[in-house]
């Protein structure tokens, strides 16, 4: 029987049809492993990504939390991944199109404009709508931009589809900014800050390295590979909840519950702090109903805080020392230190690695020292770390070997990145709340008119100043220490303001006393 079909592994049916020859039994064994161990390999990567998932949840305090915060880093990302594809899909647009240079750097400067200008609208917007509707309704926008951008034939219809795009895509600060100070406590909100930060840098590297290869094949097809996404993600925007303004809608922590009703309150824990320690408000900084502010009055009161001022322009400083590097951070890595590109987009992936490290761990740290008792500890925070950004960028840039000079660009880009989390938690701290959105839309025009103006800054000083070349780019990011220094003192000088600011947001949140009630 054996021998004449009834092997172990043959069909018992069709064995005495026929016969199994053990090269047979082989075939039939492999071709059963197979599929097994593609089953098994997927089950295991499910179950990797539902653990994943699991701590995920855990880590942000459940799923609520968890669902918000990682929406709210995909809508940053998104944008960071489309702002990235442009530069990345440079040469495809270029022949496809057949344009100049000068044409892509309009593109990106323009379009940047624009957006600096539409935030301002925005920024009432969401002072005074649905900002979840308002958001979603937005994301649709940017995706048939997307769409847009990759149908058109010549430059003049994709200028005019990427004017539109940053028109819309304005909407993403200071939406994001009043949702996340209605959304989350004021002890917590820079560690919040620095995981929607993430989002923002993981969106920038995926623009710059994934859809950056998609458009060698087809430039259309990186534009379109963005656009899916952002129609899912409009979908889901929907569907979060509106949260109460005023910092009343607080998701509370699965390990931390907020407290009962009759003692909930929307101060924030740095104001909590400064009425413990009696600081005084400024009177100026206490109107009557924000409600009524137009926004030329609401552009006034924001600029009138004066560690608003200091942020704002220590944060565009900073952002324009960023967006030289962005822009001119390959090509000095690689005339620097004698590397391809290859090379330098691997040294450039180490550098993002440094950055979202940095994110993560300054609005871990602002907030960690605020809980201690340390009402200036976020923006301490963000000016040790700014004072470290300029020390450390000497070295890294005067270092002409690339392994010598990678640890200290990994610190000064670490460094550089952690500011920005405790600062965006620093003023949700030194504004009330009904001026959130427009408060984020001012600040979000100062640093957007900053980044559109240092690829020509940076250009223009390296080509004329400094004769171009290695040098000259060597000597053009030296001299641009200067406004990163800068920035650095100006957040110091902040640590001695920022108190009573803070005291006075506190005092201009509470709700106007009518005119009728009683006084004995």
């Amino acid at each position: 029987m054996q021998g004449t079909g009834r092997r172990r592994g043959c069909a018992p049916k069709i064995a005495h049809r026929y016969p199994c020859s053990d090269a047979t039994m082989e075939a039939m064994t492999e071709e059963g492993r197979t599929p097994r161990a593609l089953s098994d390999a997927a089950a295991m990567a499910a179950g990797v990504v539902v653990l994943a998932s699991r701590r995920l949840t855990r880590a942000l305090g459940g799923a609520e939390r968890t669902r918000v915060i990682v929406v709210l880093a995909c809508v940053l990302g998104l944008s960071g991944a489309d702002a990235a594809t442009v530069g990345a899909s440079a040469t495809e647009l270029r022949s496809g199109l057949h344009i100049t240079n000068t044409d892509i750097g309009l593109l990106v400067t323009v379009t940047s404009l624009v957006a600096a200008v539409a935030t301002l609208p925005f920024g009432v917007l969401a002072d005074r709508v649905r900002r979840t509707t308002t958001l979603g309704t937005v994301i649709l926008l940017w995706g048939g931009a997307m769409l847009w951008s990759a149908s058109v034939s010549d430059f003049q219809h994709l200028l005019l589809a990427r004017l539109f795009l940053g028109a819309v895509t304005a909407a993403a600060g200071p939406l994001v900014a009043s949702l996340v100070g209605d959304w989350f406590g004021g002890n917590e909100r820079g560690r919040v800050w620095g995981y929607i930060l993430t989002g923002e840098l993981l969106g920038a590297g995926f623009g710059f390295a994934v859809t950056g290869d998609i458009a060698a094949l087809s430039w259309r097809a990186a534009f379109v590979i963005l656009a899916l996404p952002a129609f899912v993600l409009a979908w889901l925007v929907f569907g979060l909840r509106e949260p109460e303004r005023g910092g009343r809608g607080v998701l509370a922590h699965a390990s931390q519950p907020l407290p009962e009703p009759e003692e909930e309150t929307h101060e924030t824990d740095a104001q909590r702090l400064a009425r413990e320690r009696g600081l005084r408000s400024d009177p100026e900084l206490v109107p009557g109903d924000l409600r009524r502010l137009n926004i030329v009055e609401a552009a006034r009161y924001v600029l009138r805080v004066r560690t608003n001022i200091l942020l704002i322009a220590s944060s565009a400083l900073g952002y324009y020392f960023l967006a030289g590097i962005q822009t001119f951070g390959s090509e000095f890595a690689k005339e620097q230190f004698g590397i391809d590109q290859a090379l330098a987009n691997l040294l450039l992936l180490m550098i993002g690695v440094g950055a979202v490290g940095g994110t993560l761990a300054g609005g871990w740290s602002g907030d960690a020292l605020l809980r201690r008792g340390y009402l200036n500890g976020r923006v301490m925070v963000a000016a040790v770390t700014a004072t470290a950004t300029t020390i450390l960028f000497v070295p890294a840039l005067t270092t002409r070997g690339a392994v010598t000079a990678v640890p200290y660009l990994l610190a000064a880009v670490l460094m550089l990145s952690a500011q920005n989390p405790p600062l965006d938690a620093a003023r949700l701290d030194i504004m009330p709340p009904l001026l959130w959105g427009r408060a984020e839309a001012v600040r979000t025009l100062v640093r957007s008119l900053a980044q559109a103006l240092a690829p020509l800054l940076f250009g223009a000083v390296s080509d004329h100043v400094f004769g171009g070349g290695r040098s000259g780019l060597e000597w053009t990011f030296i001299l641009m220490l200067l406004p990163l220094a800068a920035s650095a003192v100006l957040l110091i000088k902040a640590l001695g303001t920022y108190p009573s600011d803070v005291a006075s947001a506190a005092a201009a949140s509470e709700p106007p006393t009518p005119r009728y009630a009683r006084t004995g």
